[in-house]
């Protein structure tokens, strides 16, 4: 896949996982985003720097784009993992407010795949891309 392409689908995903906290249609009564978790300013904040970031390198570059794609793919990759056995992250400084929590297993998983799910995907876009073209 094009590092550019992927940046670009990447910067979407993540502006999109900030804009989900201010729709009504994706938050249940106890004021959870899809039944699983709850964003707060800083998670929303984690979110638009990383899309501005993704948005930033698509622009910049095609060696900036796999850049970002190799960093972000393995903190957010790394994150997920933490998360699916801590409960909390520590990109958003959760592990530190909120310590392990004490949710089922199920939930800790679900809500760290949407970290997991773009961390494999970027680090893959962004190891699987051709080193050839760099400079452009």
């Amino acid at each position: 896949m094009n590092p550019r392409l992927a940046a670009v689908l990447l910067a979407a995903a993540l502006l999109f996982a900030a804009a989900t906290d201010y729709v009504p249609a994706f938050i249940d009564a106890d004021g959870k985003v899809f039944g699983l978790f709850q964003l707060d300013i800083y998670k929303d904040a984690l979110h638009v720097a990383s899309g501005l970031w993704a948005a930033g390198a698509a622009l910049a570059s095609r060696r900036a784009a796999i850049l970002f794609l190799r960093i972000f793919g393995l903190l957010y990759f790394i994150d997920g993992v933490f998360g699916t056995f801590t409960g909390s992250g520590y990109l958003d400084l959760s592990i530190i407010t909120q310590g392990i929590r004490n949710v089922p297993a199920s939930i800790k998983f679900l809500s760290s795949v949407p970290h997991l799910g773009l961390g494999a995907f970027a680090s893959a876009a962004g190891w699987m891309a051709s080193p050839r073209g760099m400079e452009d």
